[in-house]
């Protein structure tokens, strides 16, 4: 029914094997307590007989009382050696069973008390008790099969229905899961199933625009290379018009080389996402970057200003991605800045975990385009329009947010974000010096 990897099949052999051995326990116990208890009673009975008559003293030796009502049978036997304590025994004689309590009668000639009764009905009693016992205990295991095949069926349940989600889809059908219909234990590993089903969503929509956007980025310089190619060979030309014509040709050939190397780039960034997560600070790593294009700012006649909030934010992330949304935030701040003017590398705590955002003082963004998208380009300046696309592949594989918007203080320009999850994430505590 259950192949040997079904974790059903593991659940009910244990809930079976744990819930069989409870109740040959549960029952041996209960057994045993009834057992005892009927014997302690019947002990005491004859105990207490024995002690009334030995307080009388009013049998004569070796003559025998009996009792009909109370099926007891007394008489006095003589033992060769002192016996101090009480002694009970049971012996059966032609299917009948007799309890026998020897008690002390008169020390001096080592006389004692035999009092015997028969206790048949008792011991019927007990084998009844049993044989029910142990019925009860073939109907209470059958009943654990039914409530453990039951009970494992409604656990897998949940395990069963993602199953059956995640199979119908395909990459060009996913849709997410509605966790609020999930039971409460499986709704982390619902919201970790969406992430992947969002990252497999922008992943299929970019990878579509991606080879769009690079059959036609590659299409125009190869047009154009062609046509200066065909106008040169029309006619005869001196030699310096030969050698422009190849200058063109080899400033098309390098625009070329450009894109074929952001392409690279995202190569490189697949095999950077299965990088073994490392424990990083990020506020130290923000103020090395602060500092390599602190430099480059100054050149330009541009100011790159610092506010790192808190000291320190520990982290386990992969830091080429952190490094190449960092460094692509920076580079286009600095690319639409103009000179004289300045970009806020910031970091801060929210209710999330640590916020990183890069603000300029460039033109600020359309918001009616997809900047995230492959081979989008904003504003005249130079660029293949891969930075984006690259630092939002990045993100999704650091679990984190990226945003660009424009700056809403009155002020030109662009805020660009990267929430980092605290949930991966840590805050390493301040040093206090005294």
């Amino acid at each position: 029914m259950f192949s040997k990897r079904s974790i059903r099949r593991n659940f009910l052999i244990k809930l079976i094997f744990a819930s069989a051995s409870l109740i040959i326990i549960f029952s041996s116990i209960l057994y045993f307590y009834i057992e005892k208890s009927i014997y302690d009673e019947k002990r005491s009975e004859l105990l207490q007989y024995a002690k009334n008559i030995a307080n009388y003293q009013s049998i004569e030796p070796k003559s025998i009382l009996s009792d009909s009502q109370l099926s007891l049978s007394v008489a006095i036997i003589y033992l060769k050696t002192p016996k101090a304590e009480v002694g009970l025994y049971e012996n059966t004689i032609d299917d009948a069973t007799y309890l026998t309590l020897i008690y002390p009668f008169n020390l001096q000639d080592v006389s004692y008390l035999k009092v015997t009764k028969e206790i048949t009905p008792t011991k019927k009693l007990l084998d009844n008790i049993l044989h029910y016992i142990f019925i009860i205990n073939i109907a209470g295991f059958l009943l654990v099969i039914i409530y453990a095949i039951g009970l494992s069926k409604m656990l897998v349940t949940p395990v069963l229905t993602l199953s059956a989600r995640l199979s119908n889809m395909n990459e060009h059908l996913m849709k997410p899961l509605q966790i609020k219909e999930l039971p409460q234990e499986f709704e982390p590993l619902g919201a970790t199933i969406n992430h992947l089903i969002s990252r497999i969503q922008n992943f299929v929509k970019y990878q579509k625009e991606l080879f769009i956007g690079t059959a036609h980025e590659l299409k125009t310089p190869l047009a154009v290379i062609k046509l200066k190619n065909q106008v040169t060979l029309i006619k005869k030309r001196s030699p310096e018009e030969y050698i422009d014509a190849l200058k063109v040709t080899n400033k098309t050939i390098d625009e070329m080389n450009i894109i074929v190397s952001n392409i690279l780039k995202i190569g490189r960034q697949e095999g950077a996402q299965l990088d073994k997560p490392v424990e990083v600070d990020v506020i130290a790593l923000l103020k090395q970057k602060a500092n390599d294009f602190k430099l480059l700012a100054e050149n330009e006649g541009k100011e790159l200003r610092m506010d790192f909030q808190p000291n320190s934010f520990m982290a386990l992330l992969q830091v080429t991605l952190l490094n190449q949304i960092v460094q692509n935030f920076l580079q286009n701040a600095l690319k639409f800045t103009p000179a004289h003017k300045s970009v806020m590398l910031k970091s801060s705590l929210d209710d999330v975990g640590l916020l990183i955002e890069v603000i300029d003082e460039g033109c600020g963004i359309d918001n009616t385009l997809d900047l995230f998208a492959p081979f989008k380009r904003q504003g005249n300046k130079s660029g293949v329009g891969l930075g984006l696309f690259l630092a939002k592949s990045a993100a999704d594989a650091l679990g984190a947010k990226i945003k660009i918007q424009n700056r809403t203080d009155g002020i030109d320009g662009t805020i660009a974000s990267l929430q980092l999850d605290s949930k991966l994430s840590c805050i390493f505590p301040r040093k206090k010096f005294l």
